[in-house]
């Protein structure tokens, strides 16, 4: 019975892996009809390439820094040890009969998905302006140098007496017990903090200001977010690695919030610009998705649809500080991910089921949540914004203007879009 229980989870995981795996074409998808039309190869490559480039290094080293355990530690619950498993060896002979260990390589393939989409999402903060080679260099490093490290911090745990019930495992989670079930820290907050860090670094595109550049294909955003929808279901309820009721739970909450998420920000949107757009409902769902991950495990559907609530009307008032600012956050990673990302794993702290202050009449969750959250979020900003002002000094990280006017397709790839006539040609501006 254990061998087949077993065998489940390690099919379900396999499952949802695919699932998160098609989240990145869908991120290609959704930011990719958001730019102009000469960048929509530019923007949907970042996310190919991301795909590529991670998937190799998380083989080569990737997963034994992100899951390393006991002796394997290079500095005990912060770093782990990048040839304990290396090329993933070990998991091929630790199984049954001395084979491939089924689960644990089914959690391997699944964690994979979640490093090559956070170095994906980034990616939307320095549209239209960004050399696709830089870019593949940045995503290495930062993946070695702020990813797996922090995944380490968040993901990695194992279940049995210790603090939290951890027998092992990150500081986040270990230490602080910190309730990120998806990647609310991992994967949003370091995504939007790093694409804050890069905005910043890169400068403003040509031109910048509201209104600057409107979405020059609405339905390519739409399916990229129908796509994102769909796969998000692996992406949070694959994250139990099991087939079980907390599973269930997640399922349930990763289509109420961002449904109560999507009415959230289209009330704001109404009542701010007189308009619900179609835009204005996709992001509003991604929003809801990015703040329902770290807590979908541990709210009540009700809690949850509360929380897609809130996530989307913030959200929706969010991205408008870059233009109060002055930072070029060009596909509101910032106002999605990093706000959205927050807002989840904070309010954890208050409505989380059994831990939260409404349930214990203790701020001692909270607290927890908060050091995890804004610890993550300044190691990203920081590390971030050090790799691309290195990057932009030695290789140069921003496309010249000429080039960005001209179109970065052209100038990156070598190839256009769209095949267009002169008098189209006009009309989108290209």
């Amino acid at each position: 019975m254990a061998e087949l229980t077993n065998s489940l989870n390690s099919l379900w995981l396999l499952v949802a892996a695919a699932l998160v795996l098609l989240m990145t074409p869908g991120v290609a998808f959704f930011y990719g009809g958001m730019v102009k039309a000469k960048s929509v190869i530019s923007m949907m490559m970042m996310s190919f390439g991301a795909i590529a480039l991670v998937a190799v290094l998380w083989v080569l080293y990737g997963y034994s820094m992100s899951f390393s355990s006991g002796k394997d530690w290079i500095i005990p619950h912060v770093i782990g040890n990048p040839l304990a498993s290396a090329g993933l060896i070990p998991q091929l002979t630790s199984g049954a009969n001395g084979g491939p260990n089924l689960h644990d390589l089914a959690f391997s393939g699944f964690q994979a998905t979640f490093a090559i989409i956070t170095v994906a999402l980034i990616s939307g903060a320095i549209a239209d302006r960004a050399k696709f080679g830089t870019w593949m260099v940045f995503a290495g490093v930062w993946v070695t140098l702020v990813y797996f490290p922090v995944a380490s911090w968040v993901f990695n745990f194992t279940v049995g007496k210790g603090p939290h019930g951890y027998s092992d495992g990150g500081w986040i989670t270990y230490g602080l017990g910190v309730n990120d079930f998806a990647g609310g820290t991992a994967v949003h907050i370091n995504a939007g903090a790093a694409g804050l860090a890069l905005a910043i670094v890169l400068g403003k595109r040509v031109g910048f200001a509201k209104g600057m550049v409107k979405p020059h294909n609405v339905p390519l955003t739409l399916l990229g977010a129908a796509l994102l929808w769909f796969g998000w279901f692996g992406f949070n309820a694959g994250s139990e690695a099991a087939v079980d009721g907390i599973a269930a739970l997640a399922w349930i909450n990763t289509l109420a919030a961002p449904a109560a998420a999507t009415i959230g920000w289209l009330i704001v949107e109404k009542l701010k610009d007189g308009k619900a757009t179609s835009i204005g409902a996709a992001s509003g769902a991604v929003a809801g998705l990015v703040a329902i991950t770290p807590a979908c495990n541990i709210l009540t559907p009700f809690w949850g649809m509360v929380l897609g609530l809130i996530t989307g009307a913030v959200c929706a008032l969010a991205i408008d500080l870059k233009w109060r600012l002055g930072f070029d956050d060009a596909l509101d990673v910032v106002g999605i991910h990093l706000v959205g990302g927050l807002i989840g794993t904070l309010y954890i702290g208050i409505f989380g089921n059994g831990i939260g202050l409404i349930y214990t009449g203790s701020l001692a969750q909270l607290g927890a949540q908060a050091i995890g959250a804004f610890s993550v979020m300044f190691f990203s900003f920081f590390t971030s914004a050090l790799l691309g002002w290195i990057l932009q000094k030695t290789l140069g990280f921003r496309i010249k203007n000429e080039d960005e006017v001209a179109g970065v397709d052209l100038a990156m790839h070598g190839e256009e879009s769209y095949l267009l006539d002169e008098r189209e040609r006009e009309a989108l501006g290209v």
